[in-house]
């Protein structure tokens, strides 16, 4: 039932798994609004308000405080509403790169309605650190190339969602394999994903009919 949160999806994925893909990919199917937080800070003015508090703390070499964090996003998500970019309650927003860490959970909480976590993981860590580093070398990233630096990643990135997921019910938890073609996996998100959309759905008010 809508309580004035935005039903909302996270995605949760090691750098290289394929999460920005899949997120782009339910964007576009009618239902879902995928909102990036690395998308909303790219495209942020460094000349606003918040740009240039944001640089303050950047340009030291300091994180950016959540409170700060959060309210950009928030900003960036109430913009695409007010263009009906994005349509809420009807639609689901799926999140990836927020929140972060379990401070930004409990800031959030007051927004957004998590219906489900997807978390693509590698049942086959080697087999994706090699399709990583095909697809580095195809690209020319030289950095992404190095199976040391990955390695790091998937660690760093273990050590700062962990905590985040906890902060959720395992029933609200698919892991999903993302050592699969992009379809597959998409297959597999959609499997878990279309029930939950559906009951929502249902549980939303009927719209009066007009004349």
């Amino acid at each position: 039932m809508f309580d004035g949160r935005f039903p909302t999806i996270l995605l949760f994925g090691a750098p290289g798994v394929g999460k920005g893909t899949q997120g782009n990919i339910l964007g576009h199917i009618p239902g879902f609004y995928h909102l990036a937080c690395g998308d909303v800070f790219r495209s942020l003015n460094i000349n606003s308000p918040e740009g240039r508090e944001i640089y303050q703390y950047s340009s030291r070499g300091e994180l950016v405080p959540d409170e700060l964090t959060i309210r950009v996003w928030k900003k960036a998500l109430h913009g695409q509403i007010a263009i009906s970019r994005y349509k809420p309650p009807d639609e689901f927003l799926v999140l990836d790169g927020i929140p972060r860490n379990p401070r930004q959970v409990d800031i959030i909480a007051d927004v957004i309605n998590v219906q489900h976590i997807i978390h693509l993981v590698c049942a086959d860590e080697n087999a994706m650190i090699d399709r990583i580093k095909r697809r580095a070398i195809r690209e020319n990233r030289v950095d992404d190339a190095n199976e040391e630096v990955i390695r790091n990643r998937f660690e760093i990135y273990r050590k700062e969602s962990e905590p985040v997921i906890n902060c959720y019910p395992k029933e609200m938890i698919s892991l999903i394999d993302a050592v699969r073609s992009p379809a597959e996996v998409l297959k597999s998100i959609l499997e878990v994903l279309v029930p939950i959309q559906n009951r929502w759905l249902e549980s939303l008010p009927e719209e009066p009919e007009t004349a």
